[in-house]
């Protein structure tokens, strides 16, 4: 009985910690529906949504709305898809990467991006996530809107591959040589 007092207790102060850390409510009144922020709310459909709200996954940001969201502004929100531009504020899904760039954009003047399916033989931009299987072979600083793009590849023995890019897993890395991957140097891909 003892400890199930000291356990309720403890679950009593917990809630208060977090009531009051929160703003929200508690007790008999915690029974009264709250009004949720509109930042905690995800939205799985295409649409307008305020800053701060969590974009479900699949999802991409494609336009700015600068006075929506009583000022602060909104972001237009859709599923991606192959070949798609969306504001640099938007969350790149898994298996897309970027392949064009444009300073000016989004309904907003600010970065925008071209997002593609990944592929083999394929130019990225600069800061382009690389998905998983595929390394950078070749970079030409001058592409992308002058931020620089990478080629590439599905990871293959007896590439070379750039500094710094990730080693696939049953891949291991050999000699490096200072003339490839555009000459940043290169290090030879092998089977681990």
């Amino acid at each position: 009985m003892v400890v199930r007092r000291r356990l309720a207790a403890a679950v009593g102060v917990a809630a208060m910690l977090v009531a009051v850390l929160t703003g929200t409510a508690v007790g008999p009144a915690s029974a009264v529906p709250q009004t949720a922020p509109v930042a905690a709310a995800t939205q799985a459909s295409p649409g307008w949504v305020c800053p701060g709200t969590p974009i479900p996954e699949g999802y991409v940001v494609t336009s700015r709305g600068a006075n929506g969201c009583n000022g602060a502004g909104a972001w237009y929100i859709q599923p991606v898809q192959d070949g798609i531009w969306v504001c640099a504020t938007s969350p790149i899904p898994t298996g897309y990467v970027i392949t064009l760039h444009t300073a000016n954009g989004c309904n907003s003047n600010i970065d925008t991006w071209f997002l593609q399916l990944a592929r083999d033989g394929q130019w990225v931009c600069a800061g382009s996530p690389i998905p998983s299987g595929y390394v950078l072979t070749g970079h030409v600083s001058t592409g992308c809107g002058n931020i620089g793009v990478w080629f590439q590849q599905l990871a293959r023995v007896g590439q070379y591959i750039c500094p710094g890019v990730p080693v696939p897993p049953g891949f291991r890395t050999d000699v490096f040589n200072a003339s490839m991957c555009g000459g940043l140097g290169g290090w030879l891909l092998l089977s681990a």
